[in-house]
């Protein structure tokens, strides 16, 4: 007993910390967000109405790392509605990011908006909308109160208060109420309403103002992609720069830095790895996502201080483009590297390539030899995973059961804690404006809001999932997140228990979060850790056997 606790004392001294020197510098992952080749499009809504169409030019504010300066891109695209609310779109029009303005940082925060007024009669709607845009410019009581009175004998009560709430949100700032209710709009098949708010909300959302703001520049440009485009052409209609690998790999270094989330992912799936191998002999490591490699860094430098000596290590590594792209090429980079760092502290090893994404992988990619102690690895993956709603193989719960037939020590999971997969649009766009403006108000308590760099990892690294999660839909809608309640289950179903995780582990991480900001939170419920920003839980990790 007093063995193994010296072992477990002795190797979490050494596997959390930062590579000594001798060691080459990492960057860790970021929440694997550039899996979808996405951009931006925007388009100007046409119509075959009677009333004049909307043209509006979109552009793109490409963030430059080295000056800080924008480049502003203008080409405008063509989109058209029917009477009967299909939407086509030009693909043959270059879409960029539309014109992201800077507004006053004043945010105020409502009840959600719900329904729409818009009616069958055009000429009647037209009135309503000139009746609106009066009331926008600032009316007094009395002329409210004769609008109100002038709508009821055409509209629904509840018409008219949707009608009211957003009139009294656009002049007063209320940017996520304008968001919820063109989202509301967008759902519901409201293309003229949508467009109203659109306008509206190019006025008032900053690539550089409040985080609200900042986020709302990437929502809007996926309420516009998704009127834009239909079903799986969204995202082949979604065009976009990719920074230089080097600038992408930095902008994700930035990212591992200023949040825990992260850190704290890494740590506790190393802690329990290292707690179930304490005490074997030859170690095989299966990551689906190994990225850089840099998880396994600390967990190198943990077992060369194991008494008794360390254990012959292998990991196999599984990777997708977007990674190669970063690091600027193949998996043998990152076998290098890890190779490299065991060799110096004198740790046997073997790295095993497998090129492909996670969903591809069959039993004969990874490499499986006898005698060997099996730890998988899930880390920010599986919600790219497919599952039984997009496709009939249903990968998600096929990679499980597979894993599990091999028998593994242990299994760990670290996911967002969202519910992005199967929900309806918006629902979906309610909990990605909740989830993302938490992550948004963290970044704001490091980075200050101008900051160029700041700008760049938001635009490389978040907004394409903001975008993908909202403007796509089939297979090219890829951030498909569930709560860990959701993937307890998928994992009992293939069989696993679940694996406790460590005592040191969680000491060591709230340790972590003191050199951050006080609200992030630290919680350990039902055999889980979970990360939170203030009242939001933000990442969940467990593990399984």
């Amino acid at each position: 007993m007093q063995a193994s606790r010296r072992r477990r004392t002795a190797m979490s001294n050494t596997l959390y910390c930062e590579p000594v020197q001798k060691v080459e510098a990492y960057c860790l992952p970021q929440f694997q967000t550039l899996e979808s080749h996405l951009s931006y499009i925007n388009g100007s809504l046409g119509g075959n109405h009677s009333f004049q169409t909307y043209r509006d030019r979109y552009c793109m504010l490409e963030a430059s790392s080295a000056t800080g300066s924008y480049t502003v891109y203008h080409s405008p695209s063509t989109a058209s509605f029917s009477s009967n609310g299909s939407t086509t779109c030009n693909q043959d029009s270059q879409p960029y990011l539309s014109d992201i303005r800077q507004s006053p940082e004043t945010t105020n925060y409502g009840s959600p908006i719900s329904g729409s007024c818009i009616t069958d009669d055009v000429t009647d709607f037209m009135h309503k909308l000139k009746e609106l845009e009066t009331v926008m410019l600032g009316p007094d009581v009395d002329f409210q109160e004769s609008y109100d009175n002038s709508l009821a004998s055409s509209i629904a009560s509840s018409e008219i208060d949707s009608w009211r709430q957003m009139m009294l949100a656009i002049p007063r700032r209320d940017l996520k109420q304008v968001l919820i209710a063109c989202a509301k709009a967008v759902s519901d098949g409201e293309l003229v309403t949508a467009q109203v708010l659109i306008s509206e909300l190019r006025q008032m959302v900053s690539v550089s103002g409040e985080p609200i703001q900042r986020l709302g520049a990437y929502i809007l440009e996926g309420l516009v992609a998704r009127l834009g485009a239909s079903g799986s052409s969204i995202c082949k209609s979604l065009r976009c720069k990719e920074p230089a690998s080097f600038e992408l790999l930095s902008y994700m270094h930035i990212l591992y830095e200023i949040c825990p989330y992260f850190k704290f992912g890494y740590m506790s799936a190393n802690g329990a790895i290292a707690e179930a191998m304490k005490d074997e002999n030859r170690v095989h490591i299966i990551d689906f996502q190994i990225a850089q490699g840099s998880q396994w860094v600390p967990m190198i430098q943990a077992f060369a201080a194991r008494p008794g000596g360390p254990p012959h290590i292998r990991i196999t590594g599984i990777d997708d483009s977007t990674s190669a792209y970063a690091r600027g090429g193949g998996l043998d980079i990152v076998g290098q590297r890890l190779s490299k760092l065991a060799k110096t502290f004198k740790v046997p090893f073997e790295f095993h390539p497998a090129a492909m994404s996670g969903s591809a992988v069959q039993l004969k990619n990874l490499g499986i030899q006898p005698g060997e102690a099996l730890a998988v690895n899930f880390a920010f993956t599986l919600h790219h995973m497919p599952d039984e709603s997009v496709s009939t193989e249903n990968h998600r719960d096929r990679l499980l059961r597979m894993v599990k037939n091999l028998n593994p020590k242990v299994v760990t999971l670290v996911e967002q804690e969202s519910n992005t997969n199967t929900a309806a649009f918006f629902p979906r766009f309610l909990e990605t404006l909740d989830y993302y403006s938490a992550m948004f108000e963290s970044i704001d308590m490091t980075l200050p809001r101008r900051h160029k760099e700041r700008i760049n990892v938001e635009q490389h690294c978040l907004a394409r999932d903001v975008v993908n999660i909202i403007a796509c839909e089939g297979i090219e809608r890829v951030e498909r997140h569930e709560l860990l309640g959701k993937w307890k289950s998928r994992f009992r179903m293939a069989g696993f228990n679940p694996y406790p995780l460590s005592s040191l582990v969680n000491a060591t991480i709230k340790t972590l979060l003191e050199s951050y900001s006080d609200k992030y939170r630290l919680e350990e419920r039902d055999g889980a850790l979970y990360l939170g920003w203030m009242n939001r839980d933000l990442v969940a990790s467990c593990a399984w056997k």
